[in-house]
């Protein structure tokens, strides 16, 4: 059956039909809905663990046991889990492992624009690349069979692009994998003490070996002869679009990019008159050639960064505009990334942004609070880094007249890096706040479930961490649970805590709105009484997109009963945006907010 699906679900159902049973993962964008899409077919196993090297280790465990299984992260998840990652390069596998490592240029939801095929070959691990949703499917059974053959683990690359676009894709029946679960025990294989991994070293470099010799014959490493004037190496996403923009010239559209098949090159470059390399990001592939001493055009005329489109590939390689036509001019008012309208995370943020600390973010949702009007948050780098900046801040600056530092951090994100951190300020006595936004979900990644949810990505009850108890546990005095809609509580915690000696922990807890929306939460929308309302515009300060400024003019301004001579307008609530969080009441001292009839 043909269907319409994106590279994400095309990953997943090409798991599930070539009989892949275990999936982990941590939700990141734009990976996210691999696991869930996979989690739904009968008779697999998926979790959400707290991070990708946890993902990774429970998949490295489930293959060890004879499994297929699959690890799924976004490029910087590789990150998290380079340790283990560098490491099962040399101890093989006894099952299948694939590493889907879902890569994000022109940062569309990324604090950074790395290009994880340098992990391949960091790792000296093989690396294939689909450049649609129907390769995305077929390419995720090849990465197994690739993992079985050679005892290796695979990296199955993909872009925002290909994740989250659309197209056919043929589906089929799912097929037994043929893997046999059974435990080996082979300590010079799988324990990694220096002796035995002096020996497996030199298995990976004999593995390297194979594999440049099997891609010189791996069918989706392919030659495409057209016009030879012109030959272009890519793949992936970056092939789908030199492909549109030049659909007359020659092309070596490699399936695997790690290794490289070095004589396919060769073959391809004497066929052509000029050689080309289209490729995202670094010129990994073009640096290859070069070093095979074969003349190569790539980044002199290529972007280094951003993703690209067929316009720009023409336009680098021919010199001339892309023929496009250019789409009608529409002007809209700037609308940059908010807050949603009664999000728990904005009264926390309005305070904070009132204090003359520095507050170190993290990431999520609440890294939106940095712009204008909130303005409460003042670096973010990574996931969990919030509580050992803040930590490190502290100790920096000691006793000299400072204050506090705080370090602010999603309850989802503090699971997946955050808790060694706040063992780590304890242990080490920083004067620290540390506040943990609780909202109950992943909330920035679509509300996955996670370890303080009480629920498993496959629905079952569980465990649910409770994070206070977690705090006092790891030797924190003071912790200390708050409702950020209530500013008063919210500011009176934040004064006390920000003057007392020694590192504190407050838990934020209200849940995502939309987690209340999904939920079918009763909402009570608010409006603005024009006759009460002064202009004063304090709850404008607050930056909710339901709330915005109505400014007078000559026929508007009659119809008020009270205006002073400089009011210049009014606030309004769009009941229709507004969810009753209350927060602009608390705000208004004219006490001109009241609930919408």
């Amino acid at each position: 059956m043909k269907v319409l699906m994106s590279g994400n679900e095309a990953i997943a159902r090409g798991a599930y039909e070539c009989g892949v049973t275990f999936a982990a993962a941590y939700p990141g964008t734009p990976s996210t809905e691999i696991t869930e899409e996979f989690s739904k077919y009968e008779g697999v196993y998926a979790e959400w663990s707290p991070n990708e090297k946890v993902a990774l280790e429970v998949a490295i465990g489930a293959s060890l046991a004879g499994a297929n299984a699959m690890a799924v992260m976004k490029h910087v998840g590789v990150n998290v889990a380079a340790d283990p990652l560098f490491t099962v390069s040399y101890t093989g596998t006894n099952g299948g492992l694939v590493i889907v490592t879902a890569d994000d240029p022109s940062l569309h939801s990324s604090q950074n624009e790395q290009d994880n095929r340098n992990y391949a070959k960091f790792a000296k691990i093989p690396m294939i690349e689909p450049s649609d949703s129907a390769e995305a499917k077929d390419f995720i059974r090849i990465a197994f069979e690739i993992a079985r053959k050679f005892d290796t683990p695979v990296f199955l690359r993909t872009t925002t692009r290909l994740s989250h676009s659309k197209s056919v894709v043929e589906t089929g029946e799912p097929k037994p994998s043929g893997a046999v679960l059974e435990i080996r025990h082979d300590p010079r294989k799988y324990v990694m003490v220096p002796a035995n991994a002096r020996l497996r070293r030199l298995a990976v470099e004999e593995r390297m070996k194979k594999l440049a010799e099997f891609a010189e014959t791996f069918p989706e490493n392919r030659i495409e002869m057209n016009d030879p004037s012109m030959g272009i190496v890519a793949a992936g996403m970056a092939y789908s679009y030199a492909r549109e923009a030049f659909p007359e010239a020659s092309f070596l559209k490699l399936g695997m990019v790690h290794p490289i098949p070095a004589g396919m090159i060769r073959a391809f470059a004497a066929r052509v008159d000029r050689l080309y390399v289209v490729e995202e990001l670094d010129p990994f592939l073009e640096e290859q050639i070069r070093a095979l001493g074969l003349p190569v055009a790539g980044k002199e005329h290529l972007p280094f960064t951003n993703e690209f489109d067929p316009g720009i590939v023409e336009t680098a390689l021919s010199g001339k505009a892309a023929n496009v036509k250019a789409l009608p001019q529409v002007t809209i008012p700037p609308r940059p990334p908010n807050l949603c309208p009664g999000c728990p995370h904005r009264g926390l943020f309005y305070v904070l942004g009132k204090t003359k600390t520095f507050v170190a973010g993290d990431i999520g949702c609440y890294t939106l609070s940095f712009m204008k009007p909130l303005a409460g948050l003042h670096s973010c780098i990574c996931m969990g880094a919030s509580v050992g900046m803040a930590h490190g801040m502290s100790k920096a600056l000691g006793e000299g007249g400072h204050g506090k530092v705080v370090g602010v951090i999603g309850d989802s994100t503090f699971i997946h890096s955050g808790i060694t951190s706040l063992l780590n300020t304890v242990y080490n006595q920083s004067d620290v706040v540390i506040v943990i936004c609780d909202n109950r979900t992943t909330a920035m990644t679509g509300m996955q479930q996670h370890p303080a949810t009480g629920y498993t990505l496959q629905g079952a009850r569980t465990r649910q961490l409770d994070i206070p108890s977690l705090g006092t546990v790891l030797g924190i005095e003071n912790v200390r649970v708050i409702n950020p809609l209530d500013l008063k509580e919210t500011r009176e915690v934040i004064k006390e805590e920000l003057e007392r000696k020694g590192p504190s922990l407050v838990v934020a807890q209200s849940p995502c709105a939309l987690l209340l929306k999904k939920k079918g939460g009763e909402e009570k929308p608010l409006r603005i009484d024009p006759d009460v309302c002064t202009g004063c515009k304090v709850c404008l300060g607050l930056g909710c997109p339901a709330i915005s400024w109505r400014k007078f003019d000559a026929e508007t301004e009659k119809t008020f009963k009270k205006k002073t001579k400089k009011q210049e307008g009014i606030a309004v609530i769009d009941r229709d945006l507004c969810n009753g969080c209350t927060l602009c009441s608390q705000v208004c001292k004219f006490k001109a907010v009241e609930e919408a009839k």
